[in-house]
């Protein structure tokens, strides 16, 4: 069986969040969805736990109840894309959903090797797209 990454992610709304990534494309496996989580599908061997609060405190430690975007980001999740136009169409789409921009320059650097955008989720979670130039990408 080949490694799996699940990605858990705290939310203030499930059904928020879930309208949202609905709305950028993804599905959601009801096999792992709850009144407190939900699996949504980002591919075949990569998915992210949208996770209530009170779900998520069995992941944290007792008493730690702080938010993300009160102390800043956990992480920053990137996920590639298949050409610019593709970054440029999933960070609009999220941005007309209520994500808000990150401005990386290093995202956009000159030169064709690659191209990327980073949004927040409506949760406050960092979300990068990012499309690597295959050239470039055959060289590594």
């Amino acid at each position: 069986m080949s490694t799996k990454i699940f990605i858990n992610l705290q939310v203030k709304d499930l059904q928020k969040s879930t309208a949202f990534f609905t709305a950028l494309g993804y599905t959601f496996n009801p096999i792992f969805t709850n009144h407190e989580a939900t699996c949504m599908i980002i591919s075949s061997d990569i998915f992210a736990m949208l996770i209530t609060e009170n779900g998520f405190t069995r992941f944290r430690p007792k008493g730690q109840a702080m938010w993300q975007r009160e102390v800043g980001s956990e992480c920053a999740t990137c996920l590639s894309a298949e050409s610019k136009a593709a970054v440029d169409a999933w960070a609009e789409k999220a941005l007309s959903l209520g994500a808000t921009e990150n401005i990386v320059p290093d995202m956009q650097p000159p030169g064709d090797m690659m191209y990327g955008r980073s949004i927040n989720d409506l949760d406050g979670h960092i979300w990068e797209i990012m499309w690597m130039n295959p050239v470039m990408i055959e060289k590594f």
